[in-house]
């Protein structure tokens, strides 16, 4: 008998880390647009300042002042906010333009063309470039 539970145990246990992997591989993220693909952020540096300010404005109250997915409306959503400091340096200045853009479905991030000029987005881009 004793047997025979540890082999369930085992079977648990591999079914468990299979699931978990498959997971991993769901929160995948999305191929960025032809459109979007292959676009560089044409700011310098210094557009972080200005980036920040619109960070602050419209950003901080579901991805936190840091950017880290921890503002205070944030807490409420599901899924919750991306920890931007961890984001930015897995994906392409492309990439960021495009969720800024046109928002990510299934979540509460929206679509800020049309709300924000090209240029602020590049500012915001910028910014989120130097998260920690």
């Amino acid at each position: 008998m004793k047997k025979v539970l540890a082999v369930l145990f085992v079977l648990f246990l591999i079914s468990a880390c299979a699931e978990t992997s498959s997971f991993s591989n769901e929160s995948a993220l999305p191929t960025v647009p032809a459109d979007y693909a292959n676009l560089t952020n044409p700011l310098s540096e210094d557009a972080a300042i200005a980036g920040g300010e619109i960070f602050q404005t419209n950003c901080a109250t579901c991805h936190g002042s840091g950017g880290h997915g921890d503002g205070p409306a944030g807490a409420a959503l599901n899924p919750p906010p991306k920890d931007l400091s961890v984001l930015q340096v897995q994906v392409s200045d492309g990439y960021l333009f495009w969720r800024i853009s046109e928002g990510s479905p299934g979540t509460a991030m929206v679509a800020w063309r049309g709300i924000l000029t090209e240029e602020q987005i590049w500012h915001l881009v910028t910014f989120i470039r130097t998260l920690k």
